[in-house]
């Protein structure tokens, strides 16, 4: 099962700019993380992932440098700015409470018949 685009859309900011947290990385190299942490759940494009870094870079969360490794052909490499950082400390905030409010909602007293719903890990 994929997570639907609508997650994805919005969880793709803090992604990159987590991931860019970690140190300098280019195109190719963020998507692999993303679906290597994600275990192949979230199988972003390039079609998703290029207009968001360069919104990031207008923004001034990111920038950006060409740069060549020996034998391989030139690669945009991406870093976190400052801005970036208070950005990703901001976005880190407000998921913590989605996820808090999701959690107290879904595993909250009276909540008996909609965990009963939800498989537990190693049991199907």
């Amino acid at each position: 099962m994929k997570v639907a685009k609508d997650l994805v859309a919005a969880s793709a900011t803090p992604m990159v700019l987590g991931i860019l947290a970690e140190g300098e990385s280019y195109g190719y190299a963020i998507l692999r993380r993303i679906n290597e942490v994600s275990g192949g759940e979230l199988d972003w494009t390039e079609g998703l992932l290029y207009p968001l870094l360069h919104r990031l870079e207008r923004l001034g969360y990111v920038k950006s440098s060409w740069q060549s490794v020996m034998g391989e052909r030139r690669r945009k490499y991406y870093r976190i700015t400052d801005k970036g950082l208070a950005e990703l400390a901001e976005q880190r905030r407000q998921w913590d409470a989605v996820v808090d409010t999701l959690k107290a909602i879904w595993l909250g007293p009276g909540n008996f018949r909609l965990l009963t719903a939800i498989p537990l890990e190693g049991k199907a």
